[in-house]
């Protein structure tokens, strides 16, 4: 089993798969390096696509201290991936809590991505509201720690930015809440407690989103509620952002929509190495459309 491992002795399990340009994929607190499969199929057949787990995941060591968790940790252990793999620079993908890696993966190292893509990205990241995300996030540790991820992964069942994916493709929900049910109770309730709850805001990096023009694609479903307004925010300050929204759409937006999921960010890639994904012209406060 191949294993990256980081600089405090953490291994990492990750999987990889084609070649040419590099896609690096970094998933979400109820994913693991399987949310990503039918990304590393569509993608192989062009790029050199690499997934894997955060520590305290499903293949990755599953270390007992909390100090051993959190964003900074993430952020970090995205660049030994690459270091690892001796990739110098790669687009970076990631959904929710990996979107969150990717977007400060852009910020401290803009040197070593090719684009960033952010799907559901910024739950419980704005202004309002933050502290309580916090504090909920440090309460659902406890809980996990008590009652264990199985009861946890089922709970995601009555989510409402996880039930149109119940609806729309009940296997693959099944299988999500399986994988996710599999999880250390460990290491899910170490991330949960040290990244989720206490991760800063998004808006307070608003100054160095401004400096940030990496070609970034941020992607959106439309009844993934908790991540409207900061997917807005973040397309309003990056100055070469573009946002995709999807109908009819929850949180887990590559595995409920991956068709539509790998065609948008397909065109993106396509549009950021050829260097036309670019930004956009200025418009005069206030101006008229006419």
């Amino acid at each position: 089993m191949p294993h990256a491992t980081t600089p405090d002795g953490v291994k990492l399990y990750y999987e990889e798969a084609g070649s040419g340009s590099p896609i690096l994929f970094v998933h979400e607190y109820s994913g693991d390096w399987r949310s990503w499969e039918l990304q590393m199929r569509f993608f192989a057949r062009r790029h050199r696509c690499i997934t894997y787990s955060f520590r305290g995941y499903p293949g990755s060591d599953v270390p007992e201290p909390g100090s051993m968790y959190g964003q900074k940790h993430a952020v970090d252990d995205a660049r030994h991936m690459l270091d690892h793999l001796k990739i110098a620079k790669a687009h970076v993908v990631g959904l929710s809590q990996g979107a969150f890696a990717t977007a400060h993966f852009g910020r401290l190292h803009p040197d070593r991505a090719l684009s960033l893509t952010l799907a559901g990205v910024g739950s419980g990241a704005g202004r309002d509201g933050h502290e309580r995300f916090k504090k909920d996030a440090q309460t659902t540790a406890q809980r996990i720690r008590q009652e264990g991820m199985a009861k946890y992964a089922n709970g995601l069942i009555t989510n409402p930015t996880r039930s149109r994916f119940k609806q729309k493709d009940p296997r693959g929900f099944a299988e999500f809440v399986k994988n996710l049910s599999e999880h250390a109770d460990v290491g899910a309730a170490n991330t949960m407690e040290n990244y989720q709850g206490k991760r800063p805001s998004l808006y307070d990096f608003e100054a160095e989103w401004k400096k940030l023009d990496l070609p970034t694609l941020i992607v959106c479903g439309d009844e993934d509620e908790p991540c409207l307004q900061p997917s807005l925010y973040l397309k309003r300050v990056m100055p070469n952002a573009g946002l995709a929204m999807f109908a009819k759409t929850g949180h887990t937006v590559n595995i409920e929509e991956p068709d539509a999921f790998n065609r948008e960010l397909w065109n993106f890639l396509v549009l950021a190495e050829a260097g036309k994904w670019t930004p956009a012209q200025p418009v005069a406060k206030d101006a008229s459309l006419i």
